[in-house]
């Protein structure tokens, strides 16, 4: 009777140990999937406000280049065509008269075209191919190089944060091609369909070697702007053979 009462009670005994274990292990998994959720959470919080960042930043470089471009606009064009036109309303000959009141029109409709670039609502009006090719024709207008834009595939669908980060990327591009390339031409061509959209933009300047560490931090602040919209930057260029830039970005699902 003493060994079945003992064997009984270590039978208990082990089965208590047992559902401590349980518990413990329960209580522990509880616990870790908890930290992991709030851990998820903060990265996602972290990553919206990175989000956030990079498009409030874009925002501010693209209306300080605005501002830049509607003082250069007042100065040279509004500015010659008020003096135009004051000389000619000052004139005692009806053809002048009539030219200045011609030119009063053309400088409101200067001016309302100027106050349209100060706010980002043509963002929402513009498609990206549209965009690119208004800035490829600024280039050809200035004979600065030959361009060229091709397209295939799906129009992008974009929504504005999107866009505007692309623009703003874009536009650095081209300008870091115009200031360092020196380029004889510059390609830009954008691809898309189900899986992923695909701007490529390229010159024929004089390239650089990229595995060589730069001192500046363009190219990185290019690079973390697309992965913060969930794409990537592809750089590859050639000493003496231009510059290739890919933009890809994966298209959403519906």
């Amino acid at each position: 009777m003493q060994n079945e009462g003992s064997d009984l009670f270590i039978i208990v005994l082990l089965g208590f140990f047992l559902m401590v274990l349980m518990v413990s292990f329960i209580v522990i998994m509880v616990i870790y999937h908890r930290q992991r959720q709030i851990k998820n959470q903060q990265k996602v919080r972290e990553i919206q406000a990175e989000y956030e960042k990079t498009v409030l930043n874009v925002e501010k470089e693209l209306r300080e280049d605005i501002l830049a471009h509607v003082g250069r606009e007042l100065h040279d064009n509004v500015g010659q065509l008020l003096s135009l036109a004051k000389m000619n309303l000052s004139s005692s000959k009806p053809e002048k008269v009539s030219e200045g009141k011609v030119m009063v029109n053309e400088i409101i409709h200067e001016v309302r075209a100027l106050s349209k670039t100060l706010n980002l609502d043509w963002v929402e009006a513009i498609t990206l191919e549209e965009f690119i090719q208004r800035e490829l024709k600024k280039l050809e207008s200035a004979d600065f190089c030959k361009v060229a834009f091709h397209q295939s595939g799906n129009a992008l669908q974009l929504d504005k944060d999107k866009k505007l980060v692309l623009i703003r990327i874009i536009q650095e591009s081209i300008n870091n091609a115009i200031k360092h390339a020196q380029p004889k031409r510059i390609e830009i061509s954008v691809d898309s369909d189900q899986s992923q959209s695909l701007i490529r933009v390229k010159d024929d300047g004089k390239g650089f070697d990229y595995t060589v560490q730069s001192s500046g931090s363009g190219i990185y602040n290019l690079k973390n702007r697309m992965a913060t919209i969930g794409g990537e930057m592809v750089l590859h260029s050639v000493l003496g053979k231009g510059t290739e830039i890919k933009l890809i970005l994966p298209n959403q699902k519906a």
